[in-house]
């Protein structure tokens, strides 16, 4: 009899230490993801209590609205940020991956901009692309002594911004394509360098299958981060001249213009959206990495 107690008990107990942060995550996370559906249907200012039910009604209304579907058209110029981020992060963690000189000190350059707080880079960026701020005066250095203003010029402001985005991040994906580098078996490298094989080569056929699966994950990362950006185009801009994403629009709705439903059902197209790009990720990249050996 005592045997059994002890043994349903040691089979109890894993269960016993689960039950507190499964409670929180039901409790935290998935409870207000369901209340952001139920908003979603309703007509509601987020104070009163008169909630009226309009069904498909605020999604209707998000892709009749010029102004309101609009915003996608600026998150298209982070998706192309984070595309050339991923290019140049991969790029940079291939080349210190091999023998070079100072390689501990590039690494810590590239990675220091993820470290900095978001607000401090924005600010810091403000000085930079202002008139006859910090890149104003390179250029003039340069010879250029009539650029354009960055951030007051519509068809510039958010590839300045997008810019920004970029130059932060590059450090968080090097890392991760600089880690699933060096945990590829040495021998497989010095094995295609013994056969002749050019860095190219080495890359493309050794390096690339290899961390197949970290390239398909910070892929989903940066793509659900581009459609996701909200605190430097906000800090630096306010979301003025044509610089509002996703994000600050659906915040600008549900706090300024008071309307909760309609910023539900938005942030339920935005996670639809990335769901979305998760899934079609999968189909086209392979969970598992190519086996070399």
């Amino acid at each position: 009899m005592g045997r059994g107690r002890r043994f349903r008990r040691s089979q109890l107990t894993p269960y016993l230490f689960l039950a507190a942060p499964l409670g929180l995550l039901l409790l935290i996370t998935y409870v207000p993801f369901l209340n952001m559906f139920e908003y979603s249907v309703l007509k509601w200012d987020g104070l009163s209590k008169d909630r009226t039910f309009v069904g498909l009604g605020n999604y209707i209304e998000f892709f009749t609205k010029p102004e309101l579907f609009g915003v996608f058209f600026v998150s298209l110029y982070y998706v192309i940020g984070a595309l050339v981020q991923i290019v140049l992060a991969l790029y940079l963690a291939t080349l210190l991956s091999f023998k070079v000189r100072f390689k501990n000190l590039f690494k810590g350059i590239l990675f220091f901009p993820y470290l900095i707080n978001g607000v401090a880079i924005a600010f810091i960026f403000q000085y930079f692309f202002r008139p006859d701020g910090v890149l104003d005066s390179l250029l003039a250095i340069g010879g250029l002594h009539d650029p354009p203003l960055w951030l007051g010029n519509r068809s510039l402001v958010n590839i300045s911004l997008a810019s920004v985005s970029v130059w932060r991040y590059i450090g968080l994906d090097f890392v991760l394509y600089l880690g699933a580098i060096q945990s590829i078996p040495s021998e497989i490298l010095e094995a295609g360098e013994i056969d002749g094989a050019s860095r190219w080569q080495q890359f493309r056929y050794l390096i690339a299958p290899s961390i197949r699966p970290v390239i398909g994950l910070s892929f989903i990362l940066a793509i659900s981060g581009a459609l996701a950006v909200f605190e430097i185009p906000y800090v630096m801009l306010f979301g003025a001249n044509g610089s509002a994403t996703f994000v600050i629009e659906t915040v600008n709705t549900a706090f300024k213009d008071h309307k909760f439903g309609l910023a539900s059902a938005m942030a339920v197209i935005l996670l639809a959206i990335v769901l979305l790009i998760t899934w079609i990720q999968r189909r086209i990249v392979a969970d598992d990495a190519v086996d070399l050996t």
